[in-house]
């Protein structure tokens, strides 16, 4: 059974969540603080955290950048519904996804089951190789980890999927649209496809100094490392 952390200081929240989570399967948990919060995610296993911006004793930008030192877990922010730059600076922190209030239990349930298939499923494609070997970069797919010259790279599941989607067809270019296919199963729209060249800009950094990600102008982006 998955083990979701939800830390929302609205209290009427949680029990009709937890319930229709039950149905699939999902245990809820949740903290109204974040220092009760962090408590629970360093003592207990949770699969996912959900997030709420407006929280006390710090925001949930602020629990995001203190989670994801510490952890890779799957984060879901729940933003004001409008407000874009509370996503875009989710994003650029380290969620894996938003999503705005008020919202619809089966949407957040749609959303983390998405993420929790691309996290923590091995992959079982067909003939796909176990290891991708490019100049001074070593992706273990089985393993799911990352090495920069030997270097372990701290990666979150999103993170991962991106570039093992894009290391495993070198050159290719893939449209903002594809890759958010590919990652989300949806549709995009223009925030969307902002959420893609975030992933690539935290991507690239955590890459450096290696320069293996090619931006094509209008277009997409591309795997460029070159093969071990």
């Amino acid at each position: 059974m998955r083990r979701i952390l939800l830390i929302d200081d609205d209290e009427r929240l949680a029990p009709p969540l937890a319930a229709y989570l039950k149905r699939v399967e999902f245990t809820l948990d949740a903290a109204n603080r974040p220092s009760e919060g962090l408590a629970k995610l360093r003592s207990l296993r949770y699969d996912a955290a959900i997030l709420d911006v407006m929280l006390p004793e710090m925001d949930g930008f602020e629990l995001c950048r203190t989670i994801r030192r510490e952890s890779d877990i799957p984060i879901v922010m729940l933003t004001a519904r409008g407000d874009v730059m509370d996503r875009v600076v989710g994003l650029e922190l380290g969620a894996d996804d938003y999503l705005p209030k008020p919202f619809e239990p089966r949407e957040l349930l749609a959303r983390l089951q998405t993420i929790l298939r691309r996290t923590r499923a091995p992959d079982t494609t067909a003939g796909s190789a176990r290891c991708l070997a490019f100049d001074g970069l070593a992706i273990d797919l089985d393993r799911r980890e990352v090495r920069r010259h030997e270097q372990l790279l701290d990666l979150t599941g999103t993170e991962f999927e991106l570039l093992a989607m894009l290391a495993r067809e070198p050159s290719k270019v893939f449209t903002r649209e594809q890759i958010l296919e590919r990652l989300r199963g949806q549709a995009a729209d223009d925030l969307l496809t902002r959420a893609v060249d975030i992933l690539i800009s935290r991507l690239r950094k955590k890459l450096e100094p290696l320069d293996c990600i090619k931006t094509l102008r209008n277009v997409g982006y591309a795997f460029t490392g070159g093969r071990a």
